[in-house]
């Protein structure tokens, strides 16, 4: 058995996941006894965690939420300015920062208080992103939701209205893992209506409830889930390769768009190669790399498109003069 301050800690992580944990369930997970999980519990309350017992049959142990704040360092101010800036951290280009982050999202707003989940509110609605291509507006206590149903493996229902051209409708899956990819958040899942993985753009589900049922995770094929969303995009959206070499240092190009295209150093510089489906991603791509470049390789039709584009550029900034 644990030490009394370990258990208590590993209580409360699991409290935090918001649901309704029986005593049994609890003191099967801790590996001590019913009785132990009642003075942990208390122990809780002591330290200020709002814990609710729920008595009868289906009964149990449940953080509340937005009851009060737990005992953290921090004032009002501070609170709000947490939230606002994991949120703005969780819809950021830094995959690795923006996962944390929602991590961290997931547990604060679980017990912030309405009051102080208003003004958070407030202050995103009211913010101002500074980029140009700012990323999908996500609704912040779905996705927290969704991440939550992650961690804690349990099923997960939403609506979800794909691109064009496809039936929007309710969803019944298994959550897996949640992957940042080009400033958009994707849910990898198991859709159980479908018998098969899916990958959701998280900015077009809307109300995910989690139910009851705790699953076993089901083993993702080629065993990373970041890297079957990528695959998985690529298939549903890419259809054209386009090679180009760009004279420039290759840590430069990679840098700039190794996420979007792979980089290989040349002689020359870096010879870039991305699957991209509209044409206005090559233009945007190499066209912000303020670099000299050439095609080594391109679809006929995307070449002429981009001619004629660059012909309508020029025509307008001689108009101009």
């Amino acid at each position: 058995m644990a030490d009394p301050t370990t258990r208590t800690l590993k209580l409360l992580a699991l409290l935090q996941a918001h649901r309704l944990w029986g005593a049994a369930e609890l003191a099967d997970r801790l590996s001590t006894t019913e009785r132990t999980v009642r003075r942990d519990v208390d122990r809780l309350r002591e330290l200020g965690y709002p814990v609710q017992a729920i008595r009868g049959n289906g009964g149990g142990y449940q953080l509340a939420a937005g009851a009060s704040m737990p005992p953290l360092v921090v004032d009002e101010e501070e609170a709000v300015a947490i939230v606002a800036a994991l949120r703005g951290a969780a819809s950021g280009s830094a995959a690795g920062l923006a996962e944390a982050s929602v991590r961290a999202l997931a547990k604060v707003t679980q017990v912030l208080p309405p009051k102080l989940r208003r003004r958070a509110d407030a202050l995103a609605a009211m913010s101002v992103a500074e980029s140009g291509y700012a990323a999908p507006q996500l609704e912040a206590e779905w996705l927290t939701t969704v991440a939550l149903a992650c961690r804690d493996t349990v099923e997960l229902t939403f609506d979800y209205e794909p691109r064009a051209g496809r039936a929007a409708g309710g969803r019944r899956v298994e959550p897996l893992r949640l992957v940042p990819v080009a400033r958009r958040w994707y849910l990898l899942a198991y859709d159980l209506d479908r018998g098969d993985w899916r990958t959701f753009r998280v900015d077009r589900l809307s109300n995910p409830k989690p139910g009851r049922r705790v699953f076993r995770p089901r083993a993702v094929p080629g065993g990373d889930p970041a890297a079957y969303v990528r695959e998985s995009l690529r298939a549903a959206h890419e259809s054209h390769e386009v090679r180009v070499l760009v004279h420039a240092p290759p840590e430069r190009v990679r840098e700039s768009i190794g996420r979007w295209a792979q980089v290989e150093p040349t002689p020359d510089g870096a010879l870039v190669t991305m699957r991209v489906e509209d044409v206005r991603w090559v233009a945007l791509a190499v066209g912000g790399l303020d670099a000299d470049y050439e095609f080594v390789a391109i679809p006929p039709d995307l070449l002429r498109s981009i001619r004629g584009r660059n012909a309508r550029e020029a025509r307008a900034l001689y108009l101009a003069e």
